[in-house]
C-alpha cells in the first residue's frame, strides 16, 4: 500500500473498481471492491491521489473520501474516454478505471471541483425544476396537438393555450367526443399541478439551501 501514488476508481451502484499504479506508472492494485467495502479499504491507504469520473455519487464519494486525507479529482467522462484501451467497444470497468487513473496523470487535464452538500443541494432545485417545465411542455404540446385531431387550432404559445383551453374543450360545437373531453381535463388538473410544482422553486428556495 505505501508504494501507491495514485488511484483511478470506476464509480458504480454495487461494485467499485480499483486501479492503482506507483509513482512510475506500474500497476500495484487491480481488483473490485463492494460499495459497503469501499471506504474501508481507503482507510488503510496512505494519503494519494484518487480519480473518478464525475458522474453520479462522485461528489458524495470524493467528500468521504477528503475526510480520510486523500486528494480527490474528478474528471468529465468525455475526458477519460480517449484513455481507454480499444476504445468504446472494449468498454468495461477495470478498463475505466485505468483509463481514469491515466487521465488523471495528464498535466493539463480539466477536473470538476467536488461540491459541498449545500452546493448539491441548489442543484437538485435546478434540476427538478428544469425536468417539471420539461414535463409541462411536452404535456402542452401534445394537448396542442390532441386537440388538433378534432380540428380545435389553437395558436402557439403556452398562454394562448391556457386562456383558450377551457373555451374549445366545452364547446359542444366542436368534433370532440365525450371521453376525449374528459381526459383532456384531466390533463388541464395536471397542467396545473406541474404549475404548483415549478411555483414551488420560487428563488428563495434557493437561498435556503446555500
Amino acid at each position: 500500500m505505501n508504494a501507491i501514488a495514485r488511484i483511478g476508481v470506476d464509480l458504480s451502484k454495487n461494485v467499485m473498481q480499483i486501479h492503482a499504479v506507483d509513482h512510475m506508472g506500474r500497476v500495484v492494485v487491480r481488483k473490485a471492491v463492494t460499495r459497503a467495502n469501499f471506504l474501508n479499504w481507503f482507510v488503510n491507504v496512505p494519503p494519494c491521489l484518487v480519480a473518478m469520473e464525475a458522474c453520479s455519487g462522485a461528489h458524495y464519494w470524493a467528500r468521504r473520501l477528503r475526510e480520510l486525507g486523500h486528494e480527490v479529482r474528478l474528471i468529465p467522462p468525455q475526458f477519460v474516454a480517449p484513455y481507454r484501451k480499444g476504445g468504446a467497444r472494449m468498454k468495461n470497468d477495470a478498463l475505466d478505471a485505468e483509463a481514469i487513473c491515466e487521465a488523471a496523470s495528464r498535466p493539463h487535464m480539466r477536473f470538476v471541483p467536488p461540491r459541498s452538500p449545500a452546493q448539491q443541494g441548489v442543484l437538485v432545485l435546478h434540476r427538478l425544476r428544469s425536468g417539471y417545465v420539461e414535463e409541462r411542455t411536452a404535456l402542452v404540446n401534445r394537448i396542442r396537438g390532441l386537440l388538433s385531431e378534432f380540428g380545435v387550432f389553437i395558436p402557439q404559445g403556452i398562454h394562448r393555450l391556457h386562456s383558450l383551453f377551457l373555451q374549445h374543450v366545452e364547446d359542444a360545437s366542436n368534433e370532440l367526443p365525450g371521453i376525449a373531453r374528459e381526459a383532456l381535463m384531466r390533463a388541464w388538473q395536471h397542467w396545473h399541478a406541474l404549475d404548483l410544482e415549478i411555483a414551488w422553486f420560487d428563488p428563495s428556495r434557493y437561498t435556503e439551501v446555500s
